[in-house]
């Protein structure tokens, strides 16, 4: 008995050249299992052919897409660094010779033409601290209620829009509702906890955005796991989700740092003064701050062109001490890291 056997590759399946063949019979010919003609022959190798070619072209276009792209990112990384790298070159050269012991370490003198910048340097790290006391807390307890708890619906999609909008306000408007609503509403007075919860506003749609984004980093199946072995949501959250996502968390905390330290508005309104030789005893006295203090030096002293060693020098203190802060943050923050995957 004679059986025809079609061309049959090793998987079981036709090759290209037959399969072309195949459609090319079906159009002309009412039979497709036929003798193989060689100009059939010829059109299966031509647009066999062009299949390979066609992924080559493509396969190229996509290279030198993603070649322009990463060249355009590492430019745009690039820009960055050099712009971090010529502030800090610029403020080192010109602040340097400020730098001494008796500059870290006394108030200012001589209509703060002479002396240092101690109270300045207190003052900044009081008003950095307290705000991140106050609107660390409720920032992750606002983003766990958010990711966790909270339903899908028009009260939450409301809740996020407020953030996203908070998020967007100048700092001279949280300056002027801190003036109107905790010092002069509230009876607080020019003073660092009416500065603190001025900067603690600023600085919690970011800390709020950073921890949502942290818990939903979090793989589901942790909470799975969790809710399976027989424990409550909230020791899911507490033991589970948490320490899972704390160097996020952590971020969002720095960030809120960074943002509030070198604020000057909010604080001109609510707690920092013009000149106070004397260091804080309460937080219901006023202080002087680092950015304040700047602002004061180029804009409003008696001798702008003297002190202007002092200004560069005030700046570069500051932006050591918020680098340091920083640090800090972020060295805790990778530690936390190596021993969780421990």
């Amino acid at each position: 008995m004679n059986v025809k056997v079609s061309a049959i590759n090793i998987d079981g399946m036709k090759n290209p050249e037959e399969r072309y063949l195949q459609e090319i019979r079906r159009e002309k010919a009412p039979d497709p299992t036929g003798p193989i003609s060689e100009s059939e022959s010829q059109t299966a190798s031509s647009l066999e052919n062009r299949k390979q070619q066609k992924p080559l072209f493509f396969n190229k276009k996509r290279t030198l897409l993603q070649h322009l792209f990463f060249n355009l990112f590492r430019s745009a990384a690039m820009v960055n660094a050099l712009a971090l790298f010529i502030i800090l070159y610029f403020m080192i050269a010109n602040g340097w010779r400020a730098i001494s012991i008796d500059f870290l370490t006394q108030p200012p003198r001589e209509m703060m033409t002479q002396g240092g910048i101690l109270p300045c340097i207190v003052g900044t790290l009081c008003l950095s601290l307290g705000a991140f006391l106050i609107s660390f807390p409720i920032g992750v307890s606002s983003a766990i209620y958010l990711q966790e708890y909270a339903s899908e619906g028009a009260l939450v999609r409301a809740i996020r829009l407020g953030i996203s909008n908070l998020a967007g306000v100048p700092s001279v408007v949280f300056g002027l509702f801190g003036l109107s609503f905790f010092v002069t509403y509230l009876k607080m007075g020019v003073s660092i906890l009416a500065g603190a919860l001025t900067l603690a506003l600023m600085s919690l749609p970011v800390i709020i955005g950073a921890t949502e984004e942290a818990l939903k980093s979090v793989p589901a199946t942790y909470r799975e796991a969790s809710l399976g072995l027989g424990a409550t949501k909230l020791q899911t959250i507490l033991r589970v989700v948490l320490p899972a996502a704390a160097p996020g968390i952590l971020t969002g905390g720095i960030l809120g740092i960074s943002r509030t330290a070198g604020e000057t508005a909010p604080i001109m309104f609510t707690a920092a003064v013009f000149f106070s030789p004397n260091l804080p005893r309460s937080i219901f006295d006023e202080v002087m701050a680092l950015p304040y203090h700047i602002y004061v030096l180029a804009t409003a002293g008696t001798e702008i062109e003297v002190t202007r060693p002092l200004q560069y020098g005030t700046a570069l203190v500051l932006i050591s001490l918020v680098l340091g802060m920083n640090l800090i943050a972020i060295l805790f923050r990778a530690r936390l890291r190596k021993k969780m995957r421990r």
